[in-house]
């Protein structure tokens, strides 16, 4: 297993560099530049590019960035807040859209295991029919339709929360964005846990299992259950990288200063610097969540990680 990680985890590294790479490359393709100011003269935008080291090639300047990245700096911002570094913009909007994501993450996986579970042990009874009908509203709605009618009914009517993200009640003015988010993950993970589970149902081991006298929470938990969790955390993991890197639509809706709205800005300004640091974090918490899931598979079923152990040898 070990040998595996250490194998993963330089696969991980080189392909970050490749993203890294590709995102240099098709920045410098795009047209215009961040010093689109139609006052500045042709001189003076000589001048910013030198400053910056734009002048340079695309490989020098992909270097020299991963390395300063090695140190913690991912540069400054050239447009939306000049000369400003990209770990100072980040630090208040990263945490902001974690800990938002995150929330969403555990709300929407708890219900949606509770929904599955629920629905596939009254498997065609009136509670396999409500997880039906959420699962389908979860997945064909998108959150902004959900966050408005939170805002309105919950926020508006009823007074009960904030309509408004508010970095001085950052709880409780997070609570209608973390439901907005949460409902495709609940949708999703109850769809997906109320099939695998109705699958092992059925399956040998299952009936051996309760053949020994198995029954109960552990038999659901134990063996049901656990076998029915791997195909979950395989649609669980992109989720999660969704969910925590933020949803501009959400942060929209609710004024939250997080870092979707922030990478938007920067593609509309040309702040190479933010979008390239803003695109690293996505892709390293996609990779990252990924190797997570993978370790997450020997764990649920030992056989996953003999048949890795073997297959790499």
């Amino acid at each position: 297993m070990r040998k595996y990680l250490l194998k993963r985890i330089g696969i991980s590294v080189a392909t970050l560099l490749a993203i890294l790479l590709i995102l240099f490359l098709m920045l410098e393709f795009m047209p215009g530049s961040p010093f689109n100011d139609e006052k500045l003269t042709a001189d003076q935008i000589a001048l910013l590019n030198a400053k910056y080291g734009l002048d340079k090639s695309v490989f020098i300047r992909f270097f020299n960035y991963v390395k300063n990245m090695l140190t913690g700096d991912f540069g400054v911002s050239y447009t939306i807040s000049k000369n400003t570094p990209i770990s100072t913009l980040l630090q208040t909007r990263l945490p902001v859209s974690t800990r938002i994501g995150g929330q969403a993450v555990l709300l929407g996986t708890l219900v949606g295991l509770i929904l599955g579970i629920t629905a596939a042990l009254k498997h065609n009874t009136v509670w396999d029919t409500i997880t039906t009908i959420i699962s389908v509203l979860g997945v064909s709605l998108p959150s902004y339709v959900f966050a408005l009618a939170l805002s309105y009914s919950l926020g508006y009517k009823l007074q009960a929360l904030p309509l408004l993200y508010s970095l001085d009640n950052p709880f409780e003015s997070s609570v209608l964005p973390t439901i907005a988010l949460a409902m495709f993950t609940v949708a999703t993970i109850a769809r997906f846990t109320r099939t695998e589970m109705l699958e092992v149902l059925g399956t040998d081991y299952m009936l051996l299992a309760e053949s020994k006298g198995i029954s109960g929470i552990r038999l659901i938990v134990r063996h049901q259950l656990r076998n029915a969790l791997i195909p979950v955390i395989t649609v669980l993991a992109p989720l999660v990288v969704g969910l925590m890197t933020g949803s501009l639509v959400i942060e929209k809706i609710f004024s939250i200063p997080g870092i979707g709205s922030l990478l938007v800005t920067a593609i509309q300004s040309n702040d190479y610097n933010v979008i390239v640091a803003i695109a690293f974090i996505y892709s390293a918490m996609y990779i990252a969540i990924m190797l997570v899931v993978d370790v997450l598979y020997g764990v649920i079923d030992p056989r996953i990680r003999l048949a890795k152990e073997v297959s790499h040898e």
